[in-house]
């Protein structure tokens, strides 16, 4: 489970195993038992969230914005590898 990055006690990564066929570029984010998935591509979208708030998905939409471009790069280093 490549993790990209932390923020405010919340984990940002992928798993090493997308699918078959692989997904489009996605992050996970867990902080405890919080769980939530972003798509990136072909814009920031949440997919899917399991106890999160609307104000902790507001908050965390708007790191994966300032942080996509990191995130494009560790998925395509990662699996283009």
């Amino acid at each position: 489970m490549p993790k990209i990055f932390e923020w405010s006690g919340y984990k940002f990564f992928f798993f090493s195993n997308e699918g078959t066929p692989r997904e489009r570029c996605h992050v996970h984010v867990r902080k405890g038992e919080k769980t939530a998935k972003f798509w990136i591509e072909p814009s920031v979208t949440l997919e899917s969230a399991y106890e999160m708030s609307s104000q902790e998905l507001n908050k965390i939409e708007k790191v994966i914005l300032e942080k996509s471009d990191l995130i494009r790069s560790k998925w395509n280093e990662f699996f283009r590898a």
